[in-house]
Formats: C-alpha cells, structure tokens, sequence
C-alpha cells in the first residue's frame, strides 16, 4: 500500500498554470466552486466598505484584499474571499502569495463548500492563531464573527440578517472603527 503523499505549495503553482480555481487544502488540491454573482457581489460589496481603513496610513489601517492566496506552511495555502492585515504590523504594500499570517480572514460559503469552510478552515486558522475569523452564509443571510480568545476560537459578534435595519449598521471585531452594512452586503436594497 503506497503512503498517500501530500501536496506541496509548488505543486499549487504548477497546477495553477492551466487557468483551473485550485487551492491547497491539508495537502490536497481542491478544486474551488464557481463564483456566483451573490457570491461576487458580497465579496465586493464588504470590499467597498473597507475602502477608509485601507486608505489610513499604519495607525489604524489595514492591508483588505480578496481571492488572496496565504501560505501557512508547504500543505496548506488556501485563496480566501477576503483577508486583511494591520498596517502596524505589515507597514509596507504587500506583494505576491502572502506568507505573512492575517489578522483577520473572511470567507463566504459556497454550495457543496460549506465543511471546507465552517469546520477546516475555521480549526486551521485557529492552529495558526489568525486572531479574527468571519463566516458569512448568504443562503442563511448570516454572519458569525469568531475572535481568538486563550488560543481558542469563541464567537464575538452573530447577526442573522433577514431585515435591512436590522443589519445596517454594524460594528464587528476588529474593525470597531467602521460602520458596516450588512443588508447591503446581503443584497438587500
């Protein structure tokens, strides 16, 4: 019986090179969903809300981008929807795959996805001592901020958000000092 050998960052990067959306998941290559438009336009619409804190200079702002590529060590370096690091830890604009850990990541689940999502990525990243995860279910129209807490994930903030005042403004760990709208996010007029 032949060991099962797990795949490398390098082994990503040659993969990558015929166009398919892959990412390294626990040493395996997993093939990622096809966006969706509500997909997209969440990604985005967050995007769009986090324009100030990227526009700030080290006191305060943050580094925000989306469908990034982090290499946590040599099996495992998924592309999150959003992820986002402090200026006054990382001053400088970042270039290439990202091996510096994040201070906050964000994904929105996909059909078909949702384990990858809720259960391993949510465990990895608490292994790796990301100090804020966020999880947001279009379908459920609900969003559960996780904030590291002794080294373990708790929840710091959950909103099910089923009407537009509701969800409209909100201030969520870490950026306290931001105002978000979520029934925009959710697609909500």
């Amino acid at each position: 019986m032949e060991a099962l050998k797990l795949k490398t960052v390098d082994d990503l990067l040659l993969a990558s090179q015929q166009g398919e959306r892959i990412e390294l998941i626990n040493g395996e290559i997993v093939k990622r969903p096809m966006t969706r438009s509500d997909h997209a336009l969440a990604q985005a619409g967050l995007s769009g809300q986090f324009l100030p804190l990227w526009r700030k200079g080290s006191d305060g702002g943050w580094w925000i981008m989306s469908e990034i590529s982090v290499r946590y060590n040599e099996h495992h370096c998924p592309a999150h929807d959003l992820a986002g690091w402090r200026k006054e830890r990382v001053p400088h604009r970042p270039t290439g795959m990202m091996e510096i850990l994040p201070d906050w990541v964000c994904e929105i689940t996909s059909p078909g996805h949702e384990r990858k999502d809720t259960f391993t990525q949510l465990l990895r990243l608490q292994a790796y001592q990301v100090p804020y995860y966020w999880l947001i279910s279009l379908e459920d129209k609900t969003l559960i901020a996780y904030e590291l807490d002794n080294g373990r994930y708790r929840v710091a903030f959950s909103v099910e958000c089923h009407d537009v005042a509701t969800c409209s403004q909100l201030i969520i760990p870490p950026f306290t000092g931001q105002v978000l709208d979520f029934g925009y996010v959710f697609g909500d007029e």
